[in-house]
């Protein structure tokens, strides 16, 4: 199996798993991840996560030309800005995932780091979470707004819609925007509670030890 061949199952594979556990549903949800030729393979529009064709993935060349499969999600601005402005992006994904929605809505949430630091994890993977405005779905002005952040995000939260993640390759960035849903959902469960987050020098001490992208 050539090594395309193997990103277009472990794509399908990872995004069903996302949509089976409920993390995002109905038609929902888009993925892409980086080719070995530095083309985009990228999830259909109106396609479920949990039923995608790895025959029927659209296919990018390196110059951004759509040269195979179905017609692409229309979201496809918002991937395009990541891979753009940050070189380390091999996958982008984004889902509907309800807690993450849910806190996107809740006034005491911090435009700039979007989820309290509740565990290190969320840290890890995601280092501060950028909250977006409200957008149409499918609006160019989404991709403009994670450029206007020059690369300095692997993560953003559109506002009333859900999260947006960056990672090195396709797992990594199905990992992370797990570990944001997580986050949401452990600080709507804590909500009003006056739970213990982690303190300046614990985040500090988490930053410095895995090299977490924190003063952008």
């Amino acid at each position: 199996m050539s090594a395309e061949a193997r990103l277009r199952e472990q794509i399908c594979l990872l995004a069903k798993s996302l949509f089976d556990r409920g993390l995002t549903h109905g038609s929902t949800g888009n993925i892409s991840a980086r080719t070995e030729d530095g083309g985009l393979l990228v999830s259909p529009t109106g396609t479920s996560f949990g039923r995608l064709d790895p025959a029927r993935l659209s296919r990018f060349d390196g110059t951004g030309k759509l040269i195979g499969g179905d017609k692409p999600t229309k979201e496809m601005p918002l991937h395009t800005a990541f891979y753009d402005t940050r070189s380390s992006a091999g996958a982008v994904v984004h889902l509907h995932s309800c807690h993450s929605v849910a806190w996107s809505m809740m006034p005491e949430v911090d435009p700039d780091n979007l989820l309290p630091p509740l565990t290190p994890y969320g840290l890890m993977k995601l280092g501060k979470v950028k909250l977006l405005p409200f957008f149409l779905p499918g609006d160019p002005a989404m991709g403009e707004a994670v450029r206007g952040l020059a690369g300095k995000r692997s993560a953003v939260m559109l506002a009333n819609h859900g999260p947006v993640v960056a990672g090195a390759d396709v797992e990594a960035a199905c990992n992370a925007i797990e570990e944001l849903e997580d986050g949401a959902r452990l600080a709507m469960m804590t909500r009003g509670m006056n739970a213990r987050a982690l303190t300046d020098d614990q985040i500090k001490a988490v930053v410095t030890k895995f090299n977490v992208e924190w003063d952008a």
